[in-house]
């Protein structure tokens, strides 16, 4: 990440919400303009591209240098490649395909990233975040294990995942690489796993313990309280709301990790409340299977360890590898038995981790074109 951190030229950003467009401009890793903020209005196409050309136009005033290029998350589904919006939910005037980035593209003269939240999320966090965090703390145990590989999950409204292999972002070839929320629910098989990974999720075991209409029970920021003794309510339901969506997380994480094999890292707005949830997906990912004629197999091939907890970090970090003999040599070679996943907390934040990543994936994509003139 440090390439970036030097570099001097400025991307625009976006952060498209249901309700707000929020513009912003990020240069070495830093935001260099104050946040210009627009109505999305999502009901009207012709209204909201006005607002994102407008915010763009602001943010460009601002910056007072040439920006080299725009680069930010939207919701899907979209054809990210072509920079195409598809049906989206919150922003319904965007059904049919909307061309956002070529329209943008013409606009301002510029290359157009659209991306993900959750890969963009994902991406950050192997840049600056958790991923180099992590190989610090390794290299500072003394520890010869590495980590490239990062599965980004973002818990809030909604379930949002992205995948980083060997230090680039995985976006698949339908622009649909890590959409770990229609995963089947290995809570209830019958829905798929956002409904029991998201705020609703909690929201709504909270409804079926305490026997409450939905409508009644608070927000997750309340619930938390509640789970801590801070806030009149039902403490035993709202922690047990928070465990089931933890094996609810852990369930689908365990499923995508021994795909990609390295670290997860959880962000979006629940992410606050992981001292509630955090130690259920870990136990859920180290869980195990019936098997037919007596005993159990583990659901994974490596053991996932929590790196938030001060004693399971220190398990993690502890060196595991030890020589062995080459038969017929007198040579040894470094064997490493032990297959570690950690599991941690956003270290920059959902926002800022979601910034790094859509700069970062600008750059990186304006360096390749440079490299194939």
């Amino acid at each position: 990440m440090a390439r970036y951190l030097e570099d001097e030229r400025v991307v625009m950003t976006l952060d498209a919400g249901g309700t707000n467009f929020v513009f912003g401009a990020v240069q070495s890793g830093e935001e260099v303009v104050s946040p210009v903020t627009l109505p999305a209005r999502g009901e009207d196409l012709e209204a909201s591209l006005a607002n994102i050309r407008r915010g763009f136009e602001q943010v460009r005033e601002e910056v007072g240098v040439p920006p080299a290029a725009i680069s930010f998350a939207f919701p899907g589904p979209a054809d990210y490649r072509t920079g195409i919006i598809g049906d989206l939910a919150n922003l319904p005037a965007y059904r049919g395909g909307v061309p956002l980035g070529p329209m943008l593209e013409e606009r301002f003269g510029i290359p157009v990233q659209i991306n993900n939240d959750g890969d963009l999320f994902a991406y950050g966090e192997a840049m600056e975040g958790l991923l180099p965090r992590v190989n610090r703390q390794l290299e500072e145990a003394g520890c010869e294990r590495r980590y490239a590989n990062l599965l980004g999950l973002t818990l809030g409204t909604g379930f949002g995942g992205g995948l980083v292999h060997g230090g680039r972002l995985l976006l698949g070839d339908n622009s649909a690489s890590g959409e770990i929320w229609s995963m089947r629910s290995g809570t209830d098989p019958e829905l798929n796993v956002e409904e029991n990974a998201s705020i609703r999720a909690v929201r709504r075991t909270y409804a079926r313990l305490t026997g409450i209409e939905l409508e009644e029970v608070p927000e997750p920021e309340a619930l938390f309280r509640m789970a801590q003794g801070e806030e009149e309510g039902d403490g035993e339901a709202a922690r047990e709301a928070f465990r089931e969506l933890g094996r609810a997380v852990g369930d689908a994480a365990a499923n995508a990790i021994i795909l990609l094999d390295g670290l997860v890292v959880i962000g979006g707005g629940l992410a606050g409340a992981s001292d509630l949830f955090l130690s259920e997906v870990v136990r859920e990912m180290n869980g195990s299977y019936p098997r037919p004629g007596g005993g159990r197999n583990p659901r994974m091939e490596s053991t996932a360890y929590d790196l938030e907890d001060e004693e399971d970090l220190a398990r993690f970090l502890e060196p595991t590898s030890r020589p062995v003999s080459v038969p017929g040599s007198d040579r040894t070679v470094t064997y490493d038995p032990e297959k570690k996943v950690g599991v941690g907390i956003t270290r920059l934040g959902t926002s800022r981790a979601v910034s790094i990543g859509a700069y970062a994936f600008a750059l990186d994509v304006l360096d390749a074109m440079e490299e194939a003139r």
